[in-house]
């Protein structure tokens, strides 16, 4: 099974612990993927702001990223997000 770019954003920051008070940076989420997919994966990222996966934590350097604690049993009960817990266990 193919995992999309939004699965891929979901399940990394999950498995970073970034849930609730710990946050990054959107630089630092974007650079997980290889260059010439960058692009899509900032589509994907901002696709996750509009349905209510990541929420913006406004800092005093800039805007941060957090996975909204609110959508964490959707976010878990992503076919892509329990294939790729099942094989890395977390």
């Amino acid at each position: 099974m193919m995992i999309d770019f939004e699965t891929k954003i979901l399940f990394n920051l999950l498995w970073m612990g970034y849930v609730g008070g710990r946050h990054t940076s959107e630089d630092n989420v974007i650079k997980n993927f290889p260059q010439d997919e960058r692009k899509k994966a900032k589509k994907a990222l901002k696709k996750c702001y509009n349905k209510g996966y990541l929420i913006l934590k406004p800092t005093h350097y800039g805007q941060e990223i957090i996975i909204n604690p609110r959508m964490l049993k959707d976010i878990r009960k992503m076919p892509g997000i329990i294939e790729m817990e099942n094989k890395y266990r977390i």
